[in-house]
């Protein structure tokens, strides 16, 4: 958490740590644990604590947190975002890639886009799109333009697909492997 405009307090310890107590509450209270979260005094206007450590502060020693993966420290908030952790996203899951946008191509067709946020999306794969129930067959996957073998994790790419117009699917459908798991729409769920 940057605490930001440190230098309209006079750089003052009792404000920051009265906002990391209420801040700290609040984190807690939404089901996060306050030790795994950094909290650094920057003024962004004059750049304290963002890259290097400002003396205006000599009562702020840095910050540390706590997580599954270990312990870390730092002064600055540049130091806080490098630690913060890559969140994991299983390839060996069944493909789940919500749809940010479908474009029609001349000359190759119909290509939706979106991420892939589990799973392995692969060219000649058949996919189902929920809630359209739309099925149909992978013809090639993209990403900045360069053919790809396979879309993994993280990856936001483009698949072309046989048979279906621009009118059949559309941002928010969720593409699925129609042979594990495939997505489906649902009235209600738990989270």
């Amino acid at each position: 958490v940057a605490i930001n405009k440190m230098d309209t307090t006079k750089w003052s310890e009792d404000r920051f740590k009265e906002i990391v107590k209420e801040t700290s509450n609040f984190i807690k209270k939404v089901g996060f644990n306050p030790k795994s979260v950094p909290f650094v005094p920057i003024s962004g206007f004059n750049g304290d604590n963002m890259i290097d450590s400002s003396p205006n502060c000599p009562w702020y020693k840095g910050w540390d947190k706590e997580t599954k993966a270990g312990k870390s420290s730092g002064k600055t908030l540049l130091d806080a975002i490098d630690a913060i952790e890559p969140p994991s996203r299983p390839s060996d899951k069944p493909l789940r890639l919500p749809l940010q946008d479908v474009y029609k191509i001349g000359g190759i067709g119909t290509v939706p886009v979106g991420r892939v946020e589990t799973g392995v999306i692969k060219p000649g794969m058949v996919v189902t799109f929920a809630p359209a129930g739309v099925t149909t067959e992978v013809k090639s996957v993209e990403m900045h333009h360069e053919q790809l073998t396979e879309g993994l994790p993280g990856d936001n790419v483009g698949f072309n697909v046989k048979n279906v117009s621009v009118k059949e699917i559309r941002r928010g459908n969720v593409a699925g492997d129609s042979k594990n798991d495939p997505p489906k729409g649902a009235e209600s769920f738990n989270a």
